[in-house]
């Protein structure tokens, strides 16, 4: 067997316990597939990450995203949380490092505060907004376990959307907001009844809040029943909402994991460019553990 030096950090917070928790391997050199996805699983967090030598020497690291289930080609708390644990190591250019990943290349700006000091690292989603299919909102309701009518459709119905890994996304009441609850069951239903949704349900609810959102990201079929933090979905989330607008470019700050005992910051910022609506994600990084695992 062979140890490999593993940390953790909790991703968009300033606080211990608070926020994604996210457990990163800085140095995944001689680890197979089957070993990755047994450490994700090990874990049991949303996602862990694993972190090789890039293909292009341009570049910073080849990352690789794993939830408790599958590989994944992008995720926005890894990618936030992965940016500072390097940063810590000292393997940022200048205050920017670079990812290899499935769905592209992923840019992450290093965060500091004002005396100078790592706090955290703003990521920008490799691809711009691609919609995909609209769902009825009976089928959004039905899986979290609310009324037809907690679903909003005045801005836009539940509809599928992506910066690089999509989620289905629906505007619902504050009241809604916190009493839903996932029904594994309807989501199996709902998604064997939308081929289009290509075998990937995560649902990713949010209200408006005076000048601010909160949401919600459930995906109880990927293993995650909630998700305190969900950087990709929020920043799909403003360049959606950014798209539904004649605006340039937007700023907002979402909240969630309220309703886990896990409050979490995200910063979003999307802006309409040459091929499309594109959007970045960050927020504040703390580590927790450090240790290593046996493979």
């Amino acid at each position: 067997m062979k140890a490999y030096a593993f940390v953790t950090v909790d991703v968009f917070t300033d606080r211990r316990f608070g926020g994604n928790p996210l457990a990163v391997f800085p140095d995944a050199r001689g680890m197979s597939d089957a070993d990755m996805q047994s450490l994700a699983a090990e874990f049991n967090l949303s996602e862990t990450t694993f972190v090789l030598p890039p293909e292009n020497s341009a570049n910073t690291a080849r990352v690789r995203i794993f939830n408790r289930t599958s590989e994944m080609p992008f995720a926005g708390h890894p990618n936030v949380g992965t940016g500072y644990v390097l940063a810590r190591e000292g393997r940022d250019k200048d205050g920017i490092l670079r990812f290899e990943e499935l769905a592209g290349l992923v840019e992450v700006k290093v965060d500091r505060d004002p005396a100078g000091a790592l706090a955290g690292a703003t990521i920008a989603a490799p691809q711009a907004l691609s919609l995909g299919p609209e769902l009825p909102p009976e089928a959004v309701a039905a899986c979290a376990g609310l009324d037809r009518s907690d679903v909003l459709v005045g801005a836009h119905k539940p509809v599928m959307a992506s910066v690089g890994i999509p989620f289905v996304f629906a505007e619902v009441s504050g009241a809604a907001l916190t009493r839903a609850v996932p029904n594994t069951a309807e989501f199996r239903r709902t998604e064997a009844d939308f081929p289009a949704l290509k075998g990937r349900l995560a649902l990713h609810l949010y209200a408006r809040d005076g000048a601010g959102i909160r949401a919600r990201m459930f995906a109880p079929l990927s293993g995650t029943v909630e998700d305190p933090a969900t950087g990709s979905a929020n920043a799909t989330l403003g360049a959606l909402l950014l798209s539904l607008t004649q605006g340039d470019g937007a700023n907002y700050e979402i909240v969630q994991g309220v309703e886990m005992g896990r409050p979490s910051l995200l910063l979003v910022s999307a802006r309409r460019s040459a091929d499309g609506v594109r959007a970045t994600v960050g927020g504040g990084c703390v580590p927790v553990l450090r240790g290593e695992a046996l493979v």
